[in-house]
């Protein structure tokens, strides 16, 4: 098997991890290729590395070493190649990720015995009337797309439309349209709800906003979005996963579901659900015996 070694922080710790995972592989014989910001930690001749400024490409798995803000770059490498993203878990909370590093040699062993399941993540596709060359290569998103204030403390104006019909103008800090991964994201700090990887849906939920009113909504994801600012300043933010660009107000944004998606890997006995007890401590209650 082929394997792809990403990681986009490189503390000591997460370094150690880095190499056990290399030494179990070179043990099983198993062919690696590894981010090129690894040369500088593990010798420039040693391996084989790829550019993370590239799409990647001829490799079975990518291993993504460290927590979910590494997954959401691992993504910008993977885009519709259909190449699975492995998560081992070295950072805090690691929601994407299916391997804890202290399980580490366990999880290794029970995905080479293929206990394992590809979860299909849906993504969002992003575009702006007038062209924009971040969102030309990696103008998608697993998390989430926002559009925040920018340069001022004034309210932003947010008008949407659903399919070409008319939804409402949000008067808010900002707007967030999630998938279902990243609705235990950035949307569920900000009062979203929490969804269902599998789910069929997209989620538009305001960023502080201004109507007593204003909730989150659940739509389906075969619709498509069209949203338009405006506000004090000239220019918002609009952010894709950990990407953020500047636009201008009037350059009307469009977002619908992309048309690939990226499959994650969830080793045998993790499932959603535990994840949510064990990691956000859901629906926590001492009358609770299971």
């Amino acid at each position: 098997m082929k394997v792809a070694i990403f990681t986009a922080f490189f503390s000591q710790e997460t370094m150690t991890y880095v190499k056990s995972v290399i030494q179990y592989l070179e043990r099983k014989e198993h062919e690696l290729i590894l981010v090129d910001r690894l040369k500088k930690y593990l010798g420039g001749d040693s391996f084989n590395y790829f550019d993370d400024d590239k799409a990647l490409t001829g490799v079975d798995f990518l291993f993504s070493i460290g927590g979910d803000g590494t997954i959401l770059r691992a993504v910008t490498l993977i885009r519709d190649s259909g190449i699975p993203i492995f998560g081992i878990n070295t950072g805090r909370l690691g929601f994407l990720t299916s391997l804890h590093r202290d399980e580490l040699e366990e999880g290794l062993d029970l995905f080479f015995l293929k206990k394992y399941t590809l979860i299909e993540r849906s993504l969002l596709q992003v575009s702006s009337k007038e062209p924009i060359s971040a969102f030309e290569e990696i103008g998608f998103a697993l998390n989430e797309v926002s559009v925040n204030r920018k340069n001022t403390t004034s309210m932003l104006s947010i008008k949407t439309e659903i399919d070409g019909q008319y939804l409402t103008t949000y008067w808010s800090d900002g707007l967030i349209i999630s998938t279902p991964t990243g609705s235990t994201g950035y949307s569920l700090s900000s009062g979203g709800p929490i969804v269902s990887p599998s789910s069929q849906c997209l989620i538009l939920n305001p960023i502080a906003p201004h109507n007593i009113n204003m909730r989150p909504l659940i739509v389906p994801d075969n619709i498509s979005i069209k949203i338009s600012v405006t506000g004090r300043d000239k220019n918002h933010l609009l952010s894709l996963d950990s990407r953020i660009v500047t636009l201008e107000n009037g350059n009307n944004i469009h977002l619908k579901k992309a048309s690939f998606t990226i499959r994650t890997v969830q080793l045998n006995g993790s499932f959603f659900y535990n994840t949510l007890r064990e990691k956000l401590f859901w629906g926590q209650d001492s009358r609770n015996t299971q």
